[in-house]
């Protein structure tokens, strides 16, 4: 165990859902988020992009609405990726939002548009910065333009290059983003190829942003062992909850794209998930104990596409009837079997509930329940609130039970039909 300090989880882990979002210049390529690394664009190639960034449809307030509609707690906003790149208002460079025809602050006007719709502000930081001169170049590194072969061509690109220099305007900035915004809930480091916490001076940054929000969460991208609040496993879902080598759960949150890119993506759709697959992610991660974080990657002129849009409306639709199933809940006790076959269990400690999520309707009337003969008191369905019978296990006559759809030591559910307009619909059991 650690002596690392660490923030307060509680609260966050009951909120269940958030919003991330990615968003800078890089929309302008409307392809992905590292098209300055991947299509070889030089400085002056992207700064023709900067001096075009306008965003005259940016409005963060319906952004907001969005996220509070799609049933989300918290927001997560990319302030630097890693083109290095600042989209708020910082003394410590040019290159920066304010500095394009926009000219606005947009990361404070998301925090304000946020707040009030009730949305607690979080921040993504890039360690990795293509840009910034002092940001040393090394050996299979993804920096910008450079595609190095030896460390020979490392060490020449890198004269002149400072990484304490570097190190110290990272600091100034995380500085301004944890007293300049007020609260700030989660802090998500990100970093991209070979890059070691002593390079970095994790240590100073960790001891920085705990001295100014001693209770934020961090991620696990510091690449400090054991100083990490969360781990972050990103764009995969994960078939069983994080634990450490005691079998002991750890906090954690699955982030993923609702689209083909974390930035916006005009053309691939091949990899795009379907809305009821990023519904289908919010309710597996909440049975194994995690979080999750939904992205989206709004255009260059500053609005949410109608692709992502819908799937924010689908997961609005199904979390105003069912929200009950995630807000405070995780995987099931460990004295309960596993759930039937196509289902999900969500539990809330707090109100003794177990919330039965159906991915796909059972094809007969009854659910069989294992090893929860005599703890239901009640049942319903979630989104309407209309009762469901249960169907007590009638004691064997023989050693055989003669009538396998009510197995021994089951509860059983008489279930009705399958309701219309609720996709993955839910049974809401109260528990003695």
């Amino acid at each position: 165990m650690s002596d690392y300090p660490h923030g307060d989880v509680r609260q966050w882990q009951r909120d269940r859902l958030g919003m991330f979002i990615h968003w800078g210049v890089y929309s302008m390529i409307a392809k992905q988020e590292w098209c300055m690394q991947r299509d070889k664009m030089t400085l002056d190639q992207y700064q023709f992009l900067i001096d075009h960034f306008d965003p005259d449809l940016f409005d963060p307030a319906e952004w907001a609405r969005l996220a509070k509609a799609a049933g989300m707690k918290y927001v997560i906003f990319t302030t630097k990726h890693h083109d290095g790149f600042c989209m708020w208002d910082s003394k410590f460079t040019d290159y920066k939002i304010t500095n394009t025809p926009f000219k606005r602050d947009v990361l404070r006007e998301i925090v304000d548009a946020f707040r009030a719709e009730g949305l607690k502000i979080g921040l993504y930081y890039s360690i990795s910065d293509w840009t910034h001169p002092d940001f040393l170049i090394t050996e299979g590194s993804n920096h910008v333009a450079y595609q190095l072969q030896s460390k020979e061509e490392a060490e020449k690109l890198n004269e002149g290059r400072d990484m304490a220099r570097y190190c110290q305007y990272m600091r100034d900035q995380v500085t301004e983003l944890l007293t300049e915004f007020g609260e700030i809930i989660e802090l998500w480091f990100d970093v991209s190829g070979k890059i070691c916490p002593e390079l970095c001076e994790s240590e100073a940054m960790l001891k920085l942003v705990r001295s100014l929000q001693p209770n934020i969460i961090l991620n696990n991208r510091l690449a400090l062992p054991g100083s990490e609040d969360i781990l972050t496993p990103e764009n995969y879902l994960r078939d069983a909850d994080c634990v450490d080598a005691a079998g002991q759960h750890r906090p954690w949150e699955g982030c993923h794209t609702l689209s083909a890119s974390w930035c916006y993506n005009k053309d691939e759709r091949s990899y795009s998930k379907t809305p009821l697959r990023c519904l289908e992610i919010l309710i597996t991660q909440t049975s194994l104990n995690g979080n999750t974080l939904l992205n989206i990657g709004p255009t260059s002129r500053g609005y949410v596409c109608n692709e992502e849009r819908g799937k924010l409306e689908l997961i609005a639709h199904w979390m105003k009837y069912n929200s009950r199933s995630i807000y405070g809940c995780g995987a099931a006790p460990k004295d309960i079997p596993p759930p039937p076959n196509d289902c999900r269990y969500t539990y809330n400690p707090e109100l003794n509930r177990l919330y039965i999520h159906f991915m796909r309707w059972p094809s007969i009337a009854q659910l069989a329940l294992h090893g929860l003969a005599g703890r239901i008191k009640y049942a319903q369905t979630l989104h309407d609130g209309a009762w469901v019978q249960i169907i007590e296990t009638p004691p064997a006559v023989t050693n055989e039970n003669l009538n396998p759809r009510f197995p021994e030591g089951a509860a059983c559910l008489r279930l009705m039909s399958e309701p219309e307009d609720m996709p993955f619909p839910v049974i809401e059991c109260f528990l003695d």
